[in-house]
């Protein structure tokens, strides 16, 4: 096992991270981590850029990510993946049309600003934001700052751009964990505790949720997490020994468009590594 952190859960400018892919291997290097995944939303070709380059250390090991935005009659969820066959077909047309959500809610919320406040961008704007990888809310709220119509990203989003209500379409959860699955990766519970906005889900209700998941196959959940305290964690660590989950650990960084720090997973480098969580590291080759 490689001596270091370990962070499985970052972010590149493929999705909302500000950090471009080739960067990432010399940024992990820095912060002491050896074990690490980039999970861009509903992308993997930061992933590919990354397997495609050589490591600073020899040392230090890069297991294949994605996460899977997802909804269902019961909530969201965001699913990550875990070395999953590049090559997969299943993946691959997950991936894109995920991709096709994401550009049909883009130009809803884009035509929503027009309608309803009042705000528009310069075409060229706009053609540039549905050329992107993976747009999302935040383009538009660095959009909106640029042009003067919100003070910072975050506000632009809070105040403006979630009051919109647009008719979505998301992926289920069980058509991300088959794919996965299908691919020979492993499908992961990203922040288990974490629901939409503020929504924090516990008890009785984390339970259900997750033994809802692990009835279409779910492998494991993100037990450290930038976002837990102990108290999360532990009710986390808990649940992942009742349903044998493997355990993962991600800090959800994403550059400077939010303040998590790259390795922040409530795991240092001198704890001993969890039994779960090593035997996923295992499982994914790295022993």
């Amino acid at each position: 096992m490689p001596d270091g952190l370990i962070d499985l859960h970052m972010h590149t400018v493929v999705s909302d991270g500000s950090d471009a892919p080739e960067k990432i291997p010399e940024l992990v290097r820095s912060h002491g981590i050896r074990v690490f995944s980039v999970t861009d939303h509903d992308a993997v070709k930061g992933g590919d850029i990354i397997a495609s380059l050589e490591l600073p250390d020899d040392d230090m090991r890069f297991i294949r990510g994605v996460e899977f935005s997802c909804k269902d009659e019961g909530g969201k969820y965001h699913i990550l993946g875990y070395n999953y066959d590049p090559a997969a077909e299943v993946i691959l047309k997950l991936v894109e049309k995920a991709h096709g959500f994401r550009i049909e809610k883009i130009k809803a919320r884009i035509a929503l600003l027009k309608e309803e406040l009042g705000i528009t961008f310069p075409e060229e704007e706009i053609s540039r934001l549905l050329a992107m990888d993976n747009p999302g809310k935040p383009h538009i709220g660095n959009l909106m700052v640029k042009y003067g119509y919100a003070e910072s990203k975050d506000r632009a989003i809070s105040d403006q751009i979630n009051r919109l209500k647009i008719r979505s379409v998301w992926i289920r959860p069980e058509e991300a964990i088959g794919s996965i699955l299908e691919a020979g990766g492993i499908p992961v519970l990203a922040h288990p505790s974490l629901g939409s906005g503020d929504e924090m889900i516990r008890g009785d209700e984390l339970d259900k949720r997750l033994g809802y998941l692990k009835g279409y196959g779910l492998q494991g959940v993100e037990g450290y997490y930038s976002g837990f305290n102990e108290e999360l964690r532990s009710e986390i660590l808990a649940y992942a020994d009742k349903y044998s989950f493997y355990v993962t650990a991600g800090s959800d960084y994403h550059g400077t468009n939010k303040t998590v720090r790259l390795g922040d997973t409530g795991l240092g480098p001198k704890n001993r590594i969890p039994e779960r969580l090593e035997s996923f590291l295992r499982a994914v080759g790295i022993a």
